[in-house]
């Protein structure tokens, strides 16, 4: 991976999360992923269980356009009870270090009314970026952008 992490001078640390990344590569993104299993049945109505779950149905995703958790550069978190979430931080820290591990992209958390998915308690939509991989900051184009404009 060679994400660059973006923190400001000065800005105090950030607790799990960055405050911005900067990626060059082939881009996978997610729809909204609920904590259901494959068969879209929720197994669970426990909110730690279900983000457990939708990280893995992330992984998941992200192996489909050839990704791995490493390459996420974006996570947006939409819950139905702010509460029940700071209530479960402790266990969603765990699920989130054995299913995701140390990388820790840009996110974004909102609070929503309600979810399409009646029983769903949480929805996260993941961006990852699957980087050349030779650790060049320009991605390893070995012609100006331009030319790959004209391609296109």
């Amino acid at each position: 991976m060679t994400h660059d992490i973006l923190h400001p001078s000065g800005w105090k640390a950030t607790p799990g999360y960055a405050n911005g990344i900067a990626a060059s590569g082939r881009m996978v993104f997610t729809g909204g992923v609920v904590g259901w299993n494959a068969q879209q049945e929720f197994e669970s109505d426990d909110f730690a269980d279900q983000v457990e779950t939708a990280l893995r149905n992330i992984v998941a995703i992200l192996a489909e356009g050839g990704a791995g958790p490493e390459d996420l550069v974006r996570l947006t978190w939409y819950v139905t009870d702010k509460q029940e979430y700071l209530a479960s931080l402790k266990q969603i820290g765990q699920a989130y270090r054995e299913v995701i591990g140390r990388t820790y992209p840009a996110m974004a958390m909102v609070q929503v009314v309600a979810l399409i998915e009646d029983r769903a308690k949480v929805e996260i939509e993941a961006t990852a970026v699957i980087s050349d991989r030779t650790g060049r900051r320009d991605g390893g184009r070995k012609e100006p952008l331009g030319g790959l404009i004209r391609r296109l």
